[in-house]
């Protein structure tokens, strides 16, 4: 058992600190800016609530921040009020946001400095994931804290991976993001076409789901996207800022993504027609309106 601290309790935080309180056994204080939230978490939960990110990590063997983005990220972190100015020396710092590489590595510079271990790592399968405990967790940082880290986060993981240095983490969560907004468009496009062409499809997707057409996206999203509704995930306001994070890293580094950089620009139409907050699989409502 270890203290551990958790800042930011939204739809990710609530259960992947709930499962680190009681799947892994451990001692969980928490913070988090809306403060009925944190008080919720401690209801149901038990544990101690923090007034600042500071308070709440005072102590704390490893400490979870998982927050909007990089600014709410620099806030809780090495903000006056931020965790790594109670961190005591040793204590790791492990970040679950979907965020930049560059804050990543910032972050890594200021625990260093603070004599604290740190690992950026981001998280996919949503909100059900955390729910579960199964997320697929991709990691960057050194072996030695990785392997510490790891016993922890395997509370609330299916699949916990060390991908390289610190940054290496958030640059396969791009990957990750990249490989789904070329998936869901391809997919709605297909689901779209099988209806114009007076298609069954859930007959269709039978089939060709167990071939090489096969995808999480097709087998978890492709009833709710026929049956035109977009309540089940990862909303697209979220989306839209995941790949505005790979855009820009792809700028730095050379890469070219043209499908990556049309998807963007079809969920901001998504998002003109009032589908803020529908999944990622409403790309299918934009060919259909």
């Amino acid at each position: 058992m270890a203290k551990v601290a958790f800042i930011g309790l939204g739809v990710m935080g609530f259960p992947m600190a709930g499962h680190l309180k009681e799947k892994g056994g451990h001692e969980v204080s928490v913070y988090n800016r809306t403060t009925a939230k944190a008080e919720a978490w401690v209801s149901k939960f038990g544990g101690r609530l923090g007034k600042t990110p500071a308070e709440a990590a005072e102590g704390a063997d490893f400490v979870f921040t998982c927050v909007g983005n990089d600014d709410d990220l620099r806030s809780v972190t090495i903000g006056p009020d931020g965790v790594l100015a109670a961190m005591k020396p040793g204590a790791i710092l492990i970040d679950n946001t979907t965020a930049s590489a560059e804050v990543a590595r910032e972050l890594a510079q200021a625990a260093s400095a603070k004599g604290c271990g740190f690992i950026d790592a981001p998280v996919s399968g949503g909100q059900a994931g955390a729910e579960n405990g199964v997320l697929t967790v991709m990691c960057g940082g050194d072996q030695a804290t990785f392997d510490k880290a790891k016993q922890v986060i395997d509370a609330y993981a299916r699949m916990v991976g060390l991908m390289g240095p610190v940054g290496a983490g958030q640059l396969a969560k791009m990957m990750n993001q990249i490989c789904i907004a070329g998936l869901v468009q391809g997919l709605s496009e297909a689901v779209h076409f099988g209806k114009k062409a007076g298609m069954d499809i859930e007959k269709v997707v039978e089939v060709i789901s167990k071939g090489a057409a096969g995808s999480w996206q097709m087998e978890n999203r492709h009833k709710t996207m026929n049956a035109g509704k977009y309540d089940f995930g990862f909303a697209v306001d979220w989306m839209r800022k995941d790949l505005d994070i790979v855009l820009t890293e792809a700028k730095r580094n050379g890469a070219t993504l043209p499908v990556t950089a049309l998807v963007d620009q079809f969920y901001a139409e998504v998002q003109k027609m009032g589908g803020n907050r529908w999944d990622t699989s409403s790309l299918l409502a934009r060919l259909e309106k």
